[in-house]
């Protein structure tokens, strides 16, 4: 294949997967239409694989743990936002395989074990949803879509050793991530982001503690989740040299990460791990657990679990959150 051949559909693939990109702003024109430069961070690493005619390989730092905060989330484990957003992965992958035969294939690298104490999140906890995820990915048949964990790497240490072990070999100091939120507009708004998930659960795990204090707590929380997401974004990087990276979080324009919405958010941070799903029989949408019930939604079971929740017309149901939330 001539080196034409594979950039034409290197940028094919690209211009696919960016119509799910999420961004920090879609304000400015590559928004709406990505540009040279929002394809450029990823070309080399998408023609390595088409020039061996190998599936597109990415990685996905992400389905850590559900919040422990039962006002956003319907309980620990897994539900429909996880099988939802797992089927989404599959058929991106897919999709993928009609523009090149290859196909791709995506690696989720569950971060959950890496800053579980830092987020009030049992080892307990983690382990089950990840016993949960493995068996959707078995039950949606989504063969595209493989695992990798903080037990891959690091053999016969407990857990609390491993997360040691990985701050002092790809961690980075907090003094210098303190120095990158003060003048790194990216880095502030991911700041911004991991502090107001972290106040939300802290105040509602610690109603004893004022607002004040929990928000000069979870500061330093922050900070210390950030330098561990960046050990294991490091760790998984030397894992998959080749691999191109998705993200959950919303990213710039010209990022060398891949922003990437699974499902439909009220905002660009939701995730099916800190939301529950609202269905009105043809679309899916990510909220707190709390809108959901304020509005009224009727709560839906699945193997004994709760799954989900149902509305009429999810498009009403927005407008009348909206409401209650400007009253």
């Amino acid at each position: 294949m001539t080196h034409t051949n594979t950039q034409t559909i290197g940028e094919q693939i690209l211009q696919h997967i960016f119509h799910h990109r999420r961004l920090i702003s879609h304000t400015e024109p590559c928004g709406q239409k990505p540009c040279p430069l929002c394809l450029a961070p990823h070309m080399q690493k998408i023609q390595y694989f088409i020039e061996r005619e190998k599936p597109i390989h990415f990685i996905l730092p992400a389905f850590p743990a559900k919040s422990p905060n039962q006002k956003k989330v319907l309980s620990s484990l897994p539900d429909m936002g996880e099988q939802v957003a797992l089927q989404f992965l599959q058929s991106l992958c897919v999709e993928i395989q009609d523009i090149y035969a290859p196909g791709a294939e995506i690696t989720i690298c569950s971060d959950g074990r890496v800053f579980s104490d830092l987020v009030c999140v049992s080892d307990e906890n983690v382990t089950a949803y990840g016993r949960e995820i493995r068996n959707i990915i078995d039950e949606i048949n989504a063969d595209a879509i493989a695992l990798f964990n903080l037990e891959d790497v690091f053999l016969n240490l407990n857990f609390d050793q491993m997360r040691e072990k990985i701050v002092l070999e790809y961690g980075e100091s907090l003094e210098n991530l303190q120095l990158l939120v003060k003048t790194d507009l990216n880095y502030r708004n991911l700041f911004n982001g991991i502090h107001r998930f972290l106040c939300e659960d802290y105040q509602a795990l610690q109603p004893f503690k004022t607002r004040n204090q929990i928000k000069t707590e979870c500061k330093e929380l922050a900070y210390s989740v950030i330098q561990r997401s960046n050990a294991w974004s490091s760790l998984v990087a030397k894992q998959f040299p080749q691999a191109l990276r998705f993200s959950i979080h919303p990213q710039p324009f010209h990022s060398e990460k891949i922003g990437i919405h699974m499902i439909k958010t009220l905002d660009q941070w939701g995730t099916p791990w800190h939301n529950a799903v609202v269905h009105d029989g043809n679309q899916f949408l990510l909220l707190k657990r709390s809108q959901a019930e304020k509005a009224d939604a009727s709560l839906i079971w699945h193997n004994d679990r709760p799954s989900h929740f149902h509305v009429a017309d999810i498009s009403q149901f927005i407008t009348t959150i909206s409401t209650q939330e400007a009253a």
